[in-house]
């Protein structure tokens, strides 16, 4: 059911996006898009849709049906192949309003709290996962140098700068790469290896100077994972 969806995101409490697409497949409890600029999973979008009153769980009389969404997972595209669409998402609607901790920090991520309720939304809560540490993490990173290529998503989407560098360590799930690239915690990058043949998604969890005085980014990548 291909209908169109106006989705609006938040990277911060003075950024918001906003983005026209089309619906692949809805229910009543979520539904899959695609966009043209990167978000992750955990992150919650408001979809405004003229979604059928038999499929809704709320303003059946009303002509546009405002529900926010969570994403629940991700699949990176071919802007080339996929008509300028970057990632495929699919969503949970989890209700009218958001958490009254949005408001605060719209970056914040949340996951599902338990199953659909009766009228068909999921309960969220805020997400327990955390930047992994140096001795703490979700998978071990190994120390080990490899070249990779940087590309930093503007806010419409776009590749604009980019770099060629190579990894502090690296696992499935994650990098640490040296970098003078100037990109905050939340940005999102596109991280290609030419050695694992792989091009991921990736998220910047923190930015850092070392004693050495380099910089290194923190990436977690997003809806794939590096074949190691």
């Amino acid at each position: 059911m291909a209908l169109p969806v106006r989705v609006q995101g938040r990277e911060s409490v003075d950024s918001e996006w906003l983005e026209m697409s089309r619906l692949v497949d809805v229910t009543p409890f979520g539904a899959r898009l695609r966009l043209k600029r990167p978000t992750e999973v955990g992150r919650l979008l408001l979809l405004t849709l003229p979604m059928p009153r038999p499929l809704r769980c709320f303003d059946h009389v009303e002509d546009q049906y405002r529900v926010w969404s969570l994403v629940r997972n991700i699949r990176l595209l071919d802007p080339e192949r996929d008509k300028g669409a970057l990632v495929e998402i699919g969503v949970a609607f989890v209700g009218k309003r958001p958490p009254k901790s949005f408001d605060a920090d719209p970056s914040r991520r949340y996951e599902i709290a338990g199953s659909a309720s009766e009228v068909g939304l999921w309960s969220i809560q805020e997400s327990i996962a955390e930047v992994p540490t140096s001795d703490k993490r979700k998978d071990t990173r190994h120390n080990i140098p490899v070249e990779v290529l940087i590309e930093v998503f503007d806010p419409e989407g776009k590749l604009t700068q980019s770099e060629n560098t190579v990894t502090e360590n690296i696992s499935r799930t994650g990098a640490a790469v040296f970098t003078t690239l100037d990109i905050a915690a939340g940005g999102f990058v596109k991280f290609t290896s030419p050695q694992y043949q792989a091009a991921l998604l990736a998220v910047v969890r923190n930015r850092h100077v070392a004693a050495d005085g380099i910089w290194r980014l923190h990436l977690e990548f997003v809806g794939s994972q590096l074949p190691l």
